[in-house]
């Protein structure tokens, strides 16, 4: 069975990130398995020798001049730039992403079983929970995980997960969307195939670190969310399963600030989950449910006035 890793690499993202995303993507249990690593540079100038790190650990790099699609243009590059590997599934990751050393074998052994099956993944986690920011979204993936559970509609962001390659090589990436993750879950939806989550591994990620970097974030989320809308025709024809979940997705998001009432019971809610080193989190959702709110008012205004997103640096936590 042959399996390729694609791990895209923003101009932002420092060096030190790219090294250590090397170390644990190759301390994946690889076995059994024919695997290419394939990490997509686009460089941010001229003198930019960040895909020499890649190189040095003996892994594959592209490197782009450019940043064509961003992120979705890094991956429908790389699966070009594979064409000759030929490969029966796709692992796809952020430079951040630090997956559970069996991600590759339950993620793969879930598609293997279900047919129906485009996309597998896992429970996100936070792996630098150094500040209230972070924790407040440590907090919040809880949630995130839980609804990933129930939802008919499974959105794993980024895509971060393994993919059929047949599906991936067919229907390509639609470069013109802001989240091209969202873009595609919904059209792969739509067409009826199914997302599994896998409940016995994990994946770590970086929060932002920043309340200014979460807003940014989001508002480039809740914008991309807007252009999902152009799928109204195909979804509405969808099971209802799938088309209330998707709908409540893009609807009540946009308006979290309703939720407010529900920070008073943070506190007992974070004591039973967390305990109560968790407390002070109360606090941080209050900030977090109001930049929410902001951000989605922000790109509701952004997107009414045919304005477009720009993609922003987030920092890193460098160890």
């Amino acid at each position: 069975m042959r399996v390729a890793v694609i791990v895209p690499v923003s101009p932002f993202e420092p060096a030190e990130i790219i090294k250590r995303s090397v170390e644990k993507i190759k301390a994946l249990n690889f076995s059994n398995f024919d695997f290419k690593i394939i990490y997509i540079i686009d460089l941010k100038d001229k003198d930019d020798k960040r895909f020499r790190i890649p190189l040095k650990m003996d892994v594959d790099v592209l490197i782009r001049k450019h940043s064509r699609g961003k992120r979705a243009g890094a991956i429908n590059d790389a699966i070009a730039y594979l064409r000759d590997f030929s490969p029966d599934y796709v692992a796809i990751f952020d430079v951040d992403s630090e997956p559970e050393t069996n991600f590759l074998i339950k993620t793969i052994r879930a598609l293997e079983e279900n047919s129906r099956a485009y996309i597998a993944s896992s429970p996100r986690r936070i792996s630098n929970p150094v500040n209230l920011c972070a924790e407040t979204i440590e907090v919040e993936y809880s949630l995130i995980n839980y609804l990933l559970r129930k939802s008919r509609f499974k959105q794993f962001n980024g895509l971060i997960g393994v993919l059929r390659a047949d599906i991936l090589k067919k229907y390509r990436i639609d470069e013109r969307f802001i989240t091209e993750d969202a873009e595609f879950a919904t059209r792969m939806h739509s067409l009826g195939y199914k997302a599994l989550y896998v409940r016995d591994s994990w994946i770590q990620e970086q929060a932002p670190l920043s309340w200014r970097d979460l807003f940014f974030q989001r508002k480039r989320w809740y914008f991309g969310g807007l252009q999902l809308w152009n799928y109204w025709n195909k979804v509405k024809r969808s099971n209802w399963g799938f088309k209330i979940s998707w709908m409540l997705s893009l609807t009540l998001t946009y308006f979290i600030a309703l939720f407010l009432p529900f920070i008073a019971l943070s506190p007992i809610l974070l004591c039973a989950k967390f305990g109560g080193k968790k407390i002070k989190v109360s606090l941080g959702l209050l900030f977090h449910v109001l930049i929410l709110q902001a951000a989605a008012f922000a790109s509701i205004n952004d997107y009414l006035r045919g304005r477009g997103i720009e993609w922003r640096a987030q920092k890193r936590l460098v160890e």
